[in-house]
């Protein structure tokens, strides 16, 4: 086996292992409260965007005082998706990082639709 053999990505000549999105979502609605909420979120996400669960959804809200919020893991086949949030400032700080290519925009789409954040930075990293 060559050494890049297991990277499925290649762009201009280079081979990637895969992709990592960055999304922060600042100023949530009431949605980023709810672990219920959260989970149908994630749940929703995966098929959506063409990826396959492996496992249970981790999901708990911990912390204290000014750092509480929910975190979230959830293993996919190809990597893993998660999420960390603040209850006090409804921010949600997301991350979705795979080895198999998937569309960015349905997942800032998705938040909006689910967390109505008044702003949201957005970045992806192509992981070599």
């Amino acid at each position: 086996m060559a050494r890049d053999d297991y990277k499925r990505t290649e762009i201009n000549g280079v081979k990637y292992y895969g992709k990592h999105l960055m999304l922060t979502a600042v100023a949530c609605n009431e949605n980023l409260l709810s672990i219920e909420k959260l989970s149908q979120f994630v749940k929703e996400m995966i098929p959506r965007i063409d990826m396959v669960s492996y496992g249970d959804l981790v999901i708990h809200r911990f912390g204290e005082g000014k750092e509480v919020g929910i975190s979230a893991v959830q293993l996919i086949v190809t990597s893993a998706i998660t999420i960390h949030t603040n209850d006090m400032a409804r921010d949600m700080y997301l991350d979705v990082f795979s080895c198999k290519w998937y569309d960015e925009e349905i997942i800032v789409d998705m938040v909006k639709e689910f967390f109505a954040p008044e702003d949201m930075h957005v970045a992806n990293v192509l992981r070599r």
